[in-house]
C-alpha cells in the first residue's frame, strides 16, 4: 500500500486548519494533539537532512489514515441490511489495507486524541471506530465541505454523545413499536386482501417519527409538516397523527361519503390530516399533506406549505420542520426529488432544511434493487447539496431512534437538508395482493422467516430485564382490544367524511356553487388612490444608479397615468398594488418573473453598480401586506407544486406562478392533473393558486405558442378551476383582485398574452379599474346589434386580430363578442347577447388554434343548444407551424375561412 496514501485520504484542510492554531497557541488545541504537533515538528527539526521518519512518527500517520478511512468509507462495511448480505468493497478497513499488523494493535497512539479516547491502543481506536461507523449506523457526510458541520458529526457520533435511552424510554419506544405492528395486524386479518400499503417490516418507523416530534418540542418547534406516498400512510396517521379508527376502518370498507352527488372524495391511503397534539405540556400541530399515486408529488407541496407558514405567522424556520418521506426507489428515479433538493437553499423556496426519510425496502413495486438505478445508494441524490446521510438498520430500533434524533438536531442547528435510508424490507407484495415471491423468491422466502422488528426489540428488552413477557402481553391485550372496539364502531356508521387537511387555514370559505360564479364581485377601488399607488409603484428612489433602458420604462409608467392609457403591466402591477395596501401579501415565481419573460413587468429593478433590488411594491405604504418575488430555477413541476402548497396554506395571498411560455406547463402536468385540478373534489382542499400561462399565435413555433388550453378546459367540471383568456389590462386586473374577494378560493388559469403587452388597442384607462369588475363575456363595442348578420365568438388575442382583418377588409355586417371566462362557462351571459343580435345568420366559434386544440370542442359541447360553426386551423399534431412563411399563409387562410361568412364582399 502506497505510504502516503493518507495524503489524499485524509481531511488534509482540516489538519492543516488545526496545525496553524497549534502554531499560533499551543495551548489552544487538545493535549493529545498537541504532543502529536510537538513529535511532528521534533521530527522536522532532527531528520529533514537525509534522516528517516522515525517508525512511530509513520505509524501515528497510518493509523491517521485508518481513521479517516472508517470516517470516509466506513459506511460500506456497516451491519445495516436486515434482511440481505451487503455487497463487497475493496479494499477493506483491515489494518493491513494501511501497513499495519497484529503485532500493533497493542501499541499506544496519540491518534487516539483525534476521536477522543486520548492516547490509545489500536485496538482501542479500531474497536470504538467500528462502532462509530460500522455498526446498525453508516453515515456519508465526509464531502460536508463545511469543518463546524463535520466535526458536529464526528462529535456525536466519535465521542459517545449519542441519544441514550433509560428503560422508561424504552418502554415508550416498545409501546409505539407495538401500535405500529398490532395495527398492521389487526387490518391483515380483518380486511383481507384490501390494499393498505402496509408499513411492516419498516415499523420503526413510527416508533422513529413519535420519538423526533417529542423532542422537537424540547427545540421549540411547533410545527411539523409531512409528506409521504401510500406506504405506511395508514399507519402515520393512526399512530402519529391520532386519527380517529372508527373513521378510518369506515374508510377501508369503502362507506360513501357526505355529499357525495358534488364530492368525489378519495381512497383512504391519499389522505391527509392536521391536528393538534400536546407534546411534553406544549400545543404542537402535525400535518399530513394528501398525495395521490404519483409517488415524489407530493415533496414541493410539503415545501410550499412549510414556507407559506413562515412567512405569515411563524417567527423563525425552527418553529416548523418540514418532513419528506421517500420510497427507496422512488427517490432514485423521481427527477422531482432533485427539483425539490436544488430549491431547498434558494432564496424563494428555501425552508431551513427538510428532514428525508427514506422507507428503503429494496423493491420498487416488483422491481429489484438492482433494476432501480445505478447509484451505489437510492440517496446518492443527497450529495447534490452535500447533505449528510444516515444508513441506518430498520430491525435495529434504538438506532433508528437516535438517528431520527441526530437528524433533528442538525436540521435546527444548521437549516440544512439531511437524510435518513431506513433499510427495511417489505413482509407483503407492493399492495397485499402483489405475490413478492413472483420477482423475488429467494429474498421473501428469507422475510418470511424472519421475525419482525418489535418481536427483535421485545427480546433485547427482556434480556436487559427492561420488560418480562407479561408486560408485553398485558401491551398487546390493551392495544387490541382498542382496536376491536373501534373496528365493532365503526360498523354502525353509515358515511365518512374528508375535512380539509388544513381546516384552520380555511375556515372562513365556503363551498362554491353555480349561483356564486354568477354574481359580480366588487373589486373596483378608489380613483384617487389608483393614481397615488401608481405613481408609487412607478418612481424609484432617488440617488440609485439604474439601467437608463428601465428608467424609460418607469418613465412611460408615470406617462400612461397621466395620459390615462394604462398597458397590461401597468394594470397588472396596480392589481399587486391595490391588494397589497388592502392587507394580503403577494407571491409571484417562475423562470424570469421579476422583469417578465417579455420584459413588460420590471417588478424588481436592480441598480447598476451594486446590483441592489429594488421592489417599488414594497414602499407603497407603512402597514402594507410584502410583495415577494421570486425569478425561479429552470423547473415547472417542482416549482407549480410548491407554489400550490403555498396556496392552500396562505389562502389570504394571491400566489401566482408565471410559465415563461404557455406550454412549458407540459413539465408540470401531475400537479395539474393530480392536485390543482382536482385537490378540492378529492381532498376538500381550496386553493386560490394563479396560473399565468402566455398564450397566442404570433409565428414563434410549435413550442411558444399554446398554453394547451383544450386541456384545462378538458378537466373542468364540478366548478373546479376557472379558465380565462382576457383581452384588457382592466379585465386581467378585477380578476386578479377577484381572487381574494370571494368566500371561496378556485385555481384561476389566466391565458395572458405576448403581443397584447404592447399593443396599442390593448389598454384600458383608470376608471376602468376604479369603477368596472369582470366582464366574464365582452360584446361587440360598436352596437352593430340590428345590422349584424355574422356572430363570432372568440376569445383572448385573436380579436384583435380577426377586428384588424375586417376593417381591412371593410367588413361591417360582423360582430365579434369576447368570450373572455371559459370556465365556468357565462352561458346566460352568452345567450342574452347573441339575443340582441336580431338579423343573424351564423354563429360562428373563432379561434386561432387548430381544430383539435383550444376551445373549440368545450365551446361546441357546452352550446349545444346553438348551431355553432367553427372556424379554426386545420387539425394539426403540433400546436403551430415551425416557419414564420407557413404561419402567414395559415393565418390568411384562417381569415379568409372566416370572412367567407360576411355578406359584405371581401376586398
Amino acid at each position: 500500500m502506497d505510504k502516503v496514501s493518507y495524503i489524499g485520504n485524509a481531511d488534509v484542510n482540516a489538519i492543516d486548519e488545526l496545525y496553524n492554531t497549534y502554531r499560533k497557541d499551543p495551548n489552544s488545541v487538545d493535549e493529545g494533539w498537541r504532543k502529536f504537533f510537538e513529535g511532528f515538528e521534533f521530527g522536522q527539526t532532527n531528520y529533514e537532512e537525509g534522516g528517516e521518519v522515525p517508525e512511530n512518527f509513520q505509524k501515528e500517520f497510518k493509523v491517521i489514515n485508518l481513521i479517516e478511512a472508517y470516517r470516509t468509507r466506513g459506511h460500506l462495511f456497516t451491519q445495516t441490511n436486515p434482511v440481505r448480505e451487503r455487497r463487497q468493497y475493496a479494499p477493506d478497513l483491515s489494518i493491513e489495507n494501511f501497513d499495519l499488523s497484529e503485532g500493533d494493535l497493542d501499541t499506544v497512539f496519540q491518534a487516539g486524541s483525534r476521536i477522543g479516547l486520548g492516547p490509545a491502543t489500536l485496538k482501542d481506536i479500531v474497536a470504538h471506530m467500528k462502532s462509530a461507523y460500522c455498526e446498525s449506523i453508516g453515515l456519508e457526510f465526509h464531502y460536508i465541505r463545511n469543518p463546524k458541520r463535520k466535526q458536529w458529526f464526528m462529535d456525536e457520533l466519535e465521542l459517545d454523545n449519542r441519544p441514550k435511552f433509560t428503560g422508561d424510554d424504552k418502554k415508550k419506544i416498545f409501546r409505539k413499536l407495538s401500535e405500529a405492528t398490532l395495527f398492521e395486524q389487526f387490518l391483515q386479518k380483518k380486511y383481507v386482501g384490501q390494499k393498505r400499503f402496509s408499513v411492516e417490516g419498516s415499523e420503526s418507523l413510527i416508533s422513529g417519527l413519535e420519538l423526533m416530534i417529542r423532542r422537537g418540542a424540547d427545540l421549540n418547534v411547533k410545527e411539523f409538516v409531512v409528506g409521504m406516498a401510500h406506504r405506511g400512510r395508514l399507519n402515520t396517521l393512526v399512530n402519529i397523527f391520532d386519527k380517529d379508527l372508527t373513521e378510518l376502518f369506515g374508510e377501508i370498507e369503502g362507506k360513501e361519503f357526505d355529499d357525495a352527488d358534488t364530492f368525489d372524495g378519495d381512497v383512504k391511503y391519499h389522505l391527509g390530516l392536521t391536528r393538534n397534539v400536546k407534546v411534553k405540556d406544549k400545543e404542537m400541530q402535525l400535518t399530513l399533506a394528501p398525495n395521490p399515486s404519483h409517488l415524489e408529488a407530493v415533496g414541493p407541496v410539503v415545501e410550499g406549505i412549510t414556507r407559506a407558514k413562515v412567512d405569515d405567522y411563524l417567527e423563525s424556520e425552527n418553529e416548523v420542520v418540514p418532513i419528506i418521506i421517500h420510497g427507496d426507489a422512488a427517490i432514485a428515479a423521481q427527477g422531482v426529488v432533485y427539483e425539490v433538493i436544488q430549491m431547498s437553499e434558494l432564496d424563494g423556496y428555501q425552508t431551513g432544511g427538510t428532514i428525508h426519510i427514506v422507507v428503503n425496502n429494496q423493491v420498487g413495486f416488483t422491481t429489484n434493487y438492482k433494476d432501480g438505478r445505478s447509484s451505489t445508494y437510492c440517496t446518492d441524490i443527497a450529495k447534490t447539496t452535500l447533505s449528510p446521510v444516515f444508513h441506518v438498520n430498520g430491525d435495529d430500533v434504538e438506532a433508528v431512534a437516535q438517528t431520527f434524533l441526530i437528524a433533528l438536531e442538525y436540521r435546527q442547528k444548521f437549516n440544512k437538508d439531511i437524510f435518513i435510508d431506513l433499510l427495511s424490507y417489505r413482509k407483503y407484495g407492493h399492495n397485499e395482493g402483489d405475490e413478492p415471491k413472483f420477482t423475488q423468491p429467494k429474498l421473501y422466502n428469507k422475510i418470511s422467516k424472519h421475525p419482525n422488528p418489535r418481536e427483535i426489540y421485545k427480546s433485547q428488552l427482556i434480556e436487559e430485564g427492561v420488560i418480562d413477557e407479561a408486560y408485553d402481553k398485558k401491551i398487546k391485550e390493551e392495544l387490541t382490544g382498542k382496536l376491536d372496539s373501534k373496528y365493532e364502531a365503526s360498523k354502525k356508521e353509515d358515511k365518512v367524511s374528508v375535512t380539509n387537511f388544513l381546516d384552520d387555514s380555511s375556515t372562513d370559505f365556503e363551498s362554491a356553487t353555480e349561483e356564486d360564479f354568477q354574481k359580480v364581485i366588487d373589486t373596483k377601488f378608489p380613483k384617487e388612490k389608483l393614481v397615488e399607488l401608481g405613481k408609487k409603484l412607478a418612481t424609484l428612489p432617488e440617488g440609485k444608479q439604474v439601467f437608463r433602458k428601465v428608467l424609460k420604462l418607469f418613465k412611460d409608467r408615470l406617462k400612461m397615468i397621466e395620459n390615462d392609457k394604462l398597458d397590461w403591466g401597468m394594470a397588472e402591477m396596480l392589481a399587486y398594488a391595490t391588494l397589497l395596501v388592502e392587507g394580503h401579501p403577494v407571491r409571484v415565481s417562475g423562470q424570469d418573473v421579476e422583469r417578465g419573460t417579455f420584459s413588460h413587468r420590471h417588478a424588481v429593478v436592480k441598480t447598476e453598480d451594486e446590483e441592489e433590488e429594488i421592489i417599488t411594491l414594497n414602499l407603497l405604504e407603512k402597514d402594507q401586506a410584502e410583495m415577494s418575488i421570486y425569478n425561479s430555477l429552470l423547473s415547472e413541476y417542482g416549482v407549480l407544486g410548491y407554489e400550490y402548497g403555498y396556496s392552500i396554506a396562505q389562502p389570504n395571498g394571491l400566489t401566482i406562478w408565471e410559465a415563461q411560455f404557455g406550454d412549458f406547463m407540459n413539465g408540470a402536468q401531475i400537479m395539474i392533473d393530480q392536485f390543482i385540478s382536482a385537490g378540492e373534489d378529492k381532498w376538500n382542499v381550496q386553493s386560490g393558486l394563479v396560473m399565468l400561462l402566455p398564450h397566442g399565435y404570433e409565428g414563434q413555433g410549435a413550442e411558444h405558442s399554446s398554453g394547451r388550453m383544450e386541456r384545462y378546459l378538458q378537466s373542468c367540471g364540478d366548478l373546479n378551476m376557472q379558465v380565462i383568456n382576457p383581452t384588457t389590462p382592466a379585465n386581467n386586473f378585477h380578476a386578479l383582485r377577484r381572487q381574494l374577494k370571494r368566500n371561496f378560493r378556485k385555481p384561476l388559469i389566466v391565458f395572458s398574452p405576448k403581443m397584447l403587452l404592447r399593443y396599442s388597442k390593448a389598454v384600458s384607462t383608470i376608471d376602468d379599474l376604479a369603477t368596472g369588475s369582470f366582464q366574464e363575456v365582452i360584446d361587440d363595442p360598436r352596437n352593430i346589434h340590428d345590422t349584424a348578420t355574422n356572430v363570432v365568438l372568440c376569445s383572448g388575442k385573436a380579436y384583435y386580430d380577426f377586428l384588424a382583418e375586417a376593417e381591412k377588409r371593410e367588413i361591417t355586417d360582423m360582430a365579434f363578442v369576447r368570450v373572455e371566462q371559459l370556465y365556468p362557462l357565462p352561458q346566460k351571459q352568452i345567450d342574452d347577447i347573441l339575443a340582441k343580435y336580431k338579423k343573424t345568420e351564423n354563429i360562428i366559434w373563432g379561434q386561432e388554434e387548430p381544430e383539435n386544440m383550444g376551445a373549440w370542442t368545450f365551446m361546441a359541447m357546452n352550446l349545444r343548444h346553438i348551431d355553432l360553426k367553427c372556424v379554426s386551423r386545420r387539425a394539426s399534431a403540433a400546436p403551430a407551424a415551425g416557419a414564420k412563411e407557413i404561419h402567414l399563409r395559415r393565418l390568411k387562410e384562417l381569415h379568409d375561412n372566416l370572412f367567407q361568412y360576411a355578406a359584405v364582399a371581401a376586398k
